[in-house]
Protein backbone atom coordinates (compact mmCIF):
# COMPACT_ATOMS: atom_id res chain seq x y z
CA UNK A 1 0.00 0.00 0.00
CA UNK A 2 1.25 3.21 -0.95
CA UNK A 3 2.17 5.77 1.74
CA UNK A 4 -0.04 8.40 0.07
CA UNK A 5 -3.58 5.67 1.00
CA UNK A 6 -1.92 4.88 4.43
CA UNK A 7 -2.25 8.62 5.36
CA UNK A 8 -5.64 8.87 3.71
CA UNK A 9 -6.96 6.48 5.91
CA UNK A 10 -5.50 7.22 9.09
CA UNK A 11 -6.70 10.94 8.64
CA UNK A 12 -10.18 9.58 7.52
CA UNK A 13 -9.85 8.25 10.69
CA UNK A 14 -9.14 10.89 12.68
CA UNK A 15 -11.41 12.84 10.69
CA UNK A 16 -14.38 10.51 11.73
CA UNK A 17 -13.26 11.00 15.41
CA UNK A 18 -14.32 14.68 15.66
CA UNK A 19 -17.68 14.37 16.99
CA UNK A 20 -20.01 17.25 15.27
CA UNK A 21 -22.53 16.80 17.99
CA UNK A 22 -20.47 17.79 20.61
CA UNK A 23 -18.96 20.90 19.08
CA UNK A 24 -22.39 22.37 17.92
CA UNK A 25 -23.61 21.80 21.65
CA UNK A 26 -20.57 23.67 23.17
CA UNK A 27 -20.84 26.31 20.38
CA UNK A 28 -24.40 26.82 20.85
CA UNK A 29 -24.25 26.72 24.58
CA UNK A 30 -26.29 23.15 24.57
CA UNK A 31 -26.05 20.52 26.93
CA UNK A 32 -23.73 17.86 25.72
CA UNK A 33 -25.35 15.29 24.16
CA UNK A 34 -23.91 12.50 25.83
CA UNK A 35 -25.75 13.31 28.92
CA UNK A 36 -29.00 14.40 27.75
CA UNK A 37 -31.51 12.56 26.28
CA UNK A 38 -30.66 9.21 24.92
CA UNK A 39 -27.02 9.97 25.18
CA UNK A 40 -26.23 9.42 21.98
CA UNK A 41 -23.71 11.91 20.13
CA UNK A 42 -25.83 12.63 17.45
CA UNK A 43 -28.20 14.62 14.98
CA UNK A 44 -31.71 13.07 16.34
CA UNK A 45 -30.70 13.83 20.02
CA UNK A 46 -29.09 16.65 19.54
CA UNK A 47 -32.59 17.77 17.86
CA UNK A 48 -34.40 16.10 21.04
CA UNK A 49 -32.27 18.17 23.70
CA UNK A 50 -31.87 21.41 21.44
CA UNK A 51 -34.72 23.23 22.42
CA UNK A 52 -35.88 26.28 20.19
CA UNK A 53 -31.97 26.05 18.37
CA UNK A 54 -32.76 22.30 18.27
CA UNK A 55 -33.53 22.18 14.61
CA UNK A 56 -30.32 24.06 13.54
CA UNK A 57 -28.20 22.31 16.07
CA UNK A 58 -29.23 19.00 14.32
CA UNK A 59 -29.18 20.05 11.14
CA UNK A 60 -25.41 21.38 11.42
CA UNK A 61 -24.61 18.17 13.13
CA UNK A 62 -25.90 15.96 10.19
CA UNK A 63 -24.39 17.90 7.81
CA UNK A 64 -20.91 17.69 9.48
CA UNK A 65 -21.16 13.82 10.45
CA UNK A 66 -21.94 13.25 6.83
CA UNK A 67 -19.13 15.07 5.49
CA UNK A 68 -17.01 13.17 7.78
CA UNK A 69 -17.90 10.32 5.25
CA UNK A 70 -17.96 11.94 2.30
CA UNK A 71 -15.13 13.87 2.04
CA UNK A 72 -12.27 11.03 2.50
CA UNK A 73 -13.85 9.22 0.05
CA UNK A 74 -13.66 11.67 -2.65
CA UNK A 75 -10.63 12.31 -1.77
CA UNK A 76 -10.20 8.82 -2.24
CA UNK A 77 -11.85 8.65 -5.72
CA UNK A 78 -9.39 12.01 -6.48
CA UNK A 79 -6.03 10.42 -5.54
CA UNK A 80 -7.45 7.21 -8.14
CA UNK A 81 -7.16 4.45 -5.58
CA UNK A 82 -8.61 0.90 -6.22
CA UNK A 83 -12.43 0.30 -5.56
CA UNK A 84 -11.50 -2.06 -2.46
CA UNK A 85 -9.14 1.50 -1.03
CA UNK A 86 -11.97 4.29 -1.44
CA UNK A 87 -14.31 1.94 0.24
CA UNK A 88 -11.82 0.81 2.94
CA UNK A 89 -11.48 4.53 3.56
CA UNK A 90 -15.27 5.39 3.94
CA UNK A 91 -15.24 2.41 6.44
CA UNK A 92 -12.31 3.94 8.52
CA UNK A 93 -14.31 7.17 8.78
CA UNK A 94 -17.33 5.11 9.94
CA UNK A 95 -15.34 3.29 12.20
CA UNK A 96 -13.85 6.82 13.92
CA UNK A 97 -17.14 7.84 13.95
CA UNK A 98 -18.25 5.01 16.05
CA UNK A 99 -15.18 4.78 18.47
CA UNK A 100 -13.50 8.18 18.09
CA UNK A 101 -10.03 8.64 19.39
CA UNK A 102 -10.72 11.96 20.61
CA UNK A 103 -13.77 10.84 22.93
CA UNK A 104 -12.80 7.71 24.96
CA UNK A 105 -14.12 5.57 21.91
CA UNK A 106 -17.94 6.25 22.96
CA UNK A 107 -19.16 7.98 19.81
CA UNK A 108 -22.28 8.12 17.54
CA UNK A 109 -24.17 5.47 15.94
CA UNK A 110 -23.12 6.04 12.25
CA UNK A 111 -26.18 6.82 10.03
CA UNK A 112 -25.17 10.27 8.86
CA UNK A 113 -21.39 9.27 8.40
CA UNK A 114 -22.42 6.05 6.50
CA UNK A 115 -25.05 7.87 4.34
CA UNK A 116 -22.02 10.29 3.84
CA UNK A 117 -20.08 7.21 2.19
CA UNK A 118 -22.62 5.92 0.12
CA UNK A 119 -23.04 9.30 -1.50
CA UNK A 120 -18.90 9.29 -1.97
CA UNK A 121 -19.42 6.25 -3.45
CA UNK A 122 -21.64 7.58 -6.06
CA UNK A 123 -24.09 9.49 -6.14
CA UNK A 124 -27.28 7.14 -7.48
CA UNK A 125 -25.96 5.13 -4.63
CA UNK A 126 -26.39 7.74 -2.05
CA UNK A 127 -29.54 9.41 -3.07
CA UNK A 128 -31.22 6.01 -3.07
CA UNK A 129 -30.06 5.25 0.43
CA UNK A 130 -30.71 8.89 1.34
CA UNK A 131 -34.32 8.55 -0.66
CA UNK A 132 -35.12 4.99 1.20
CA UNK A 133 -34.72 6.83 4.64
CA UNK A 134 -36.96 9.59 3.68
CA UNK A 135 -39.68 7.65 2.92
CA UNK A 136 -39.95 5.14 5.73
CA UNK A 137 -39.14 8.37 8.12
CA UNK A 138 -42.50 10.45 6.00
CA UNK A 139 -44.85 6.49 6.24
CA UNK A 140 -43.62 5.16 9.58
CA UNK A 141 -42.34 8.32 11.31
CA UNK A 142 -39.69 6.79 12.79
CA UNK A 143 -36.01 7.72 13.00
CA UNK A 144 -34.87 4.59 13.82
CA UNK A 145 -36.52 2.28 11.82
CA UNK A 146 -35.75 4.39 8.58
CA UNK A 147 -31.80 4.07 9.41
CA UNK A 148 -32.54 0.39 9.71
CA UNK A 149 -34.26 -0.19 6.52
CA UNK A 150 -31.87 2.06 5.07
CA UNK A 151 -29.01 0.43 5.74
CA UNK A 152 -30.09 -3.08 5.49
CA UNK A 153 -31.34 -2.28 1.33
CA UNK A 154 -27.23 -0.37 0.89
CA UNK A 155 -25.55 -3.49 0.06
CA UNK A 156 -28.41 -4.19 -2.42
CA UNK A 157 -28.23 -0.77 -3.67
CA UNK A 158 -24.71 -1.30 -4.46
CA UNK A 159 -24.64 -4.55 -5.97
CA UNK A 160 -27.34 -3.31 -8.61
CA UNK A 161 -26.11 0.21 -9.46
CA UNK A 162 -22.22 -0.53 -8.95
CA UNK A 163 -21.54 -4.14 -9.04
CA UNK A 164 -18.27 -3.69 -6.72
CA UNK A 165 -18.47 -6.63 -4.62
CA UNK A 166 -15.69 -5.31 -2.39
CA UNK A 167 -18.14 -2.13 -1.75
CA UNK A 168 -21.27 -4.70 -1.50
CA UNK A 169 -19.18 -6.89 1.65
CA UNK A 170 -17.93 -3.36 3.28
CA UNK A 171 -20.89 -1.73 3.30
CA UNK A 172 -22.71 -5.11 4.64
CA UNK A 173 -20.22 -5.17 7.24
CA UNK A 174 -21.04 -1.49 8.51
CA UNK A 175 -24.83 -1.88 8.40
CA UNK A 176 -24.24 -4.99 10.88
CA UNK A 177 -21.98 -2.71 13.06
CA UNK A 178 -25.05 -0.01 12.83
CA UNK A 179 -27.34 -2.51 13.55
CA UNK A 180 -25.11 -3.47 16.41
CA UNK A 181 -25.19 0.25 17.44
CA UNK A 182 -29.58 0.34 17.65
CA UNK A 183 -29.69 -2.72 19.54
CA UNK A 184 -31.42 -0.31 22.27
CA UNK A 185 -33.98 0.72 19.28
CA UNK A 186 -34.47 -2.55 18.00
CA UNK A 187 -35.74 -3.82 21.68
CA UNK A 188 -37.91 -0.85 21.92
CA UNK A 189 -39.25 -1.56 18.19
CA UNK A 190 -39.94 -4.61 18.88
CA UNK A 191 -42.40 -3.65 22.28
CA UNK A 192 -43.58 -0.57 20.72
CA UNK A 193 -42.14 1.64 22.73
CA UNK A 194 -40.11 3.50 20.10
CA UNK A 195 -40.77 7.26 19.75
CA UNK A 196 -42.11 8.70 16.44
CA UNK A 197 -40.90 11.70 14.75
CA UNK A 198 -42.62 14.43 15.79
CA UNK A 199 -43.90 17.32 13.21
CA UNK A 200 -44.67 20.79 14.02
CA UNK A 201 -48.04 20.44 14.46
CA UNK A 202 -48.02 17.29 16.53
CA UNK A 203 -45.38 18.53 18.90
CA UNK A 204 -46.82 20.06 22.47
Amino acid sequence: MEMEAIVLIVGAYLLGSISTAIIVCRAMGLPDPREGGSGNPGATNVLRIGGDKGKKAAAITLLGDSLKGLIPVLIAHGMGLEAPLIVLVGFVAFIGHLYPIFFKFQGGKGVATMLGVMFGLSLPIGLAVAGTWLFVAKVLKISSLSALIAALLAPVYIYFLAGEMSWVGVSLIMSLLLFWRHKGNIQRLMSGEESLIKTKKESP
